[in-house]
C-alpha cells in the first residue's frame, strides 16, 4: 500500500464535508467554499490508489492560531493508519501556533494524550424555536458597509482575524444580522441552511439581551 498525503482541491473538500454529513454532523449547504476560503492550503487528505481515504482541516488564522476539524477516515479504511497520517500532517502544518479543535467525546482521551486540554463544551440543541414575531427594529442585515465593524466585533470573541472566511460566511444565501447600539455593533449572528434544517453560528454579543434578540431574529428569518 502506497499512501500519498497532499492538499485537497475544492471538490475534495466537498467530499470531506459529505463524509461529515454521513457521520451525523449536519454541515451546511455550500460550507466547503467558505471553509476553503479561510485557508486554501489548510485541507489535507490521504490517498491510496488515487482514492481519498482520510482527511483533515488544519486552518491557520495568521501566525498565532490554528484550528483542527473535519478529521475523518473513511469507515472502510479505518485501522490502517490513514487517520494518524493526516493528523500528523495537519499538526505539522500548524506548527507552533496555539491550536483549537472540537473533540468528539469518544476521542477526548486521545486528544489529551497529544497535549490538548478541555476548555469548554459545545452542546447542540435541535428543535423549532418558539420566538416572538419579527418586530425588532434594531436588527439590520449585514451589508458591505458593516463588514469592517463586524470584523472588529468578531475579533473580540475569536482568537484571530478571519476576514477571508467571513467574507464568504456573511454572504447570501446565509442570513447575517447585526444589532447596532449607539452606532456600534453590539452583536451579530449568521443562519445557514444545512442538510437538515438550519444552523445558527457564530452568534456573538455583548449581552444576553442582545443574544436573545439576535436568536429570535435569525429564527424568524429562517422560517419554519
Amino acid at each position: 500500500m502506497r499512501r500519498m498525503i497532499r492538499t485537497l482541491a475544492l471538490e475534495e473538500v466537498e467530499i470531506l464535508v459529505d463524509w461529515a454529513a454521513a457521520e451525523g454532523w449536519n454541515p451546511g449547504l455550500g460550507d466547503a467554499v467558505a471553509f476553503q476560503a479561510a485557508d486554501p492550503e489548510g485541507f489535507i487528505g490521504a490517498f491510496v490508489d488515487g482514492e481519498m481515504v482520510a482527511g483533515i482541516s488544519a486552518v491557520a488564522y495568521g501566525g498565532d492560531f490554528g484550528f483542527i476539524g473535519l478529521y475523518i477516515c473513511r469507515p472502510d479504511r479505518r485501522g490502517e493508519g490513514h487517520g494518524k497520517a493526516v493528523w500528523d500532517a495537519g499538526m505539522a502544518r500548524l506548527g507552533d501556533r496555539t491550536i483549537g479543535l472540537d473533540g468528539v467525546v469518544e476521542q477526548q482521551a486521545n486528544y489529551r494524550s497529544m497535549g490538548f486540554a478541555p476548555v469548554h463544551r459545545t452542546i447542540r440543541f435541535v428543535g423549532a424555536p418558539n420566538v416572538p414575531a419579527a418586530t425588532d427594529s434594531g436588527i439590520c442585515v449585514i451589508g458591505p458597509e458593516l463588514i469592517a465593524d463586524v470584523l472588529d466585533c468578531d475579533r473580540r470573541f475569536f482568537p484571530a482575524s478571519r476576514r477571508s472566511f467571513l467574507d464568504h460566511w456573511l454572504r447570501p444565501p446565509h442570513m447575517a444580522l447585526a444589532i447596532l447600539e449607539e452606532g456600534a455593533i453590539a452583536g451579530y449572528g449568521v443562519a445557514r441552511q444545512c442538510r437538515d434544517g438550519n444552523k445558527f453560528g457564530p452568534l456573538f454579543s455583548n449581552s444576553l439581551d442582545v443574544a436573545s434578540r439576535l436568536f429570535a431574529a435569525l429564527a424568524n428569518a429562517s422560517g419554519p
